[in-house]
């Protein structure tokens, strides 16, 4: 992809903000999506996209209903996932919502489909955890043949059978764009290559370049399977205001929180400001003024062969405002300076 066709995303996990340090109500946090997402539009944002979780303080459990929503109050933006569950959604009906979305957007939306580090889901639709490779192999399946062929047959262990259906609404030719999301295993990378799916990297920690490998195996067996090469993405944390200082010291206030409460939950390394402060400088958040991210993004664009990077910016109980500067920055800064680096860099090559 050539280096001014880089694609800025923005990610949010529904995450409750706050106003004036009033926590929102979950309803005013969904319509504040709605706001954000215009607002991603307005500064330029490519790719405005909404998890899935079931848990305090989120409000993204119907994902495809809020951006059908943000899909009627925007014109442009695409509209996709960050990330679906795949192994508790059913592929017909995820299917019937993304097509309806896709007919309602006018073209503009797609899917990332993967495990998700919560697993909330699993309990709560009847699934058990245990069983989670063989759910999403086989729902993957049947899903990308109701995106790639007119009608479909198929039968598995997980779900009851389809005989020689075909849904509607149709989605355009060959489905929505769908991406594999990667947490880190191997066997999530060669899935995204054997259906010739583009990657989407998770990197929430650590140094991003170990992911290196994680790309060049994809790469081979993209080629091995006699696919053409793949966009691959990455989807980090971070927050962009006007100044390191100010970016620095918002983000740890809120991150600090979440992080502690996940090392209790799922023995994650508890937080503290060395450690931190090492995130930001050579680790997986995203953290800073204009430039220092612009670079920063651009140099794990370079080092990953990325063609997108999408920035989490939602973080529970994070200011309204705060907020709202780093989309606009995200949008109207970063984005444009991290193509002019790329650029430049590729006229030396």
């Amino acid at each position: 992809m050539p280096a001014n066709a880089f694609e800025v995303g923005l990610d949010s996990f529904g995450e409750v903000a706050t106003v004036g340090g009033r926590p929102l109500g979950d309803a005013e946090t969904v319509r504040l999506l709605v706001e954000e997402a215009k607002l991603a539009e307005a500064s330029g944002i490519d790719v405005f996209s909404v998890g899935e979780h079931y848990r305090p303080g989120h409000v993204d459990s119907a994902t495809p209903v809020l951006l059908a929503a943000i899909a009627t109050a925007t014109e442009r933006i695409r509209l996709g996932t960050s990330v679906t569950v795949l192994s508790t959604n059913d592929p017909v009906r995820l299917y019937h919502e993304f097509s309806t979305l896709d007919a309602v957007s006018n073209g503009r939306a797609q899917i990332v489909l993967g495990r998700a580090s919560a697993t909330e889901s699993f309990p709560l639709f009847g699934y058990d955890i245990a069983d989670y490779e063989q759910l999403f192999e086989e729902k993957l399946d049947l899903f990308m043949r109701l995106q790639r062929e007119e009608k479909v047959t198929w039968s598995g262990e997980t779900r009851t059978p389809v005989t020689d259906q075909q849904l509607r609404p149709r989605m355009r030719p060959g489905g929505i764009p769908t991406w594999i999301g990667v947490g880190g295993s191997p066997n999530s990378v060669l899935r995204a290559a054997r259906y010739g799916l583009p990657m989407m990297l998770a990197i929430i920690g650590g140094r991003p370049q170990r992911f290196t490998s994680h790309v060049a195996l994809y790469h081979r067996a993209l080629e091995q399977a006699g696919h053409d090469q793949q966009p691959v993405g990455q989807h980090s944390l971070g927050l962009v205001a006007d100044t390191d200082e100010e970016a620095r010291e918002t983000w740890w206030r809120y991150w600090e929180p979440v992080v502690a409460q996940l090392a209790e939950e799922r023995g994650f390394y508890k937080p503290d400001r060395k450690r931190y402060e090492a995130e930001l400088d050579q680790g997986a958040l995203f953290v800073g003024s204009p430039e220092t991210v612009a670079r920063k993004i651009a140099g794990v664009a370079r080092d990953l062969h990325l063609s997108r990077f999408d920035l989490k910016y939602d973080i529970m109980h994070l200011p309204r405002q705060a907020r709202a500067r780093s989309i606009e920055l995200l949008g109207r800064e970063v984005a444009p300076r991290v193509r002019e680096i790329l650029s430049k860099e590729a006229a030396h090559v």
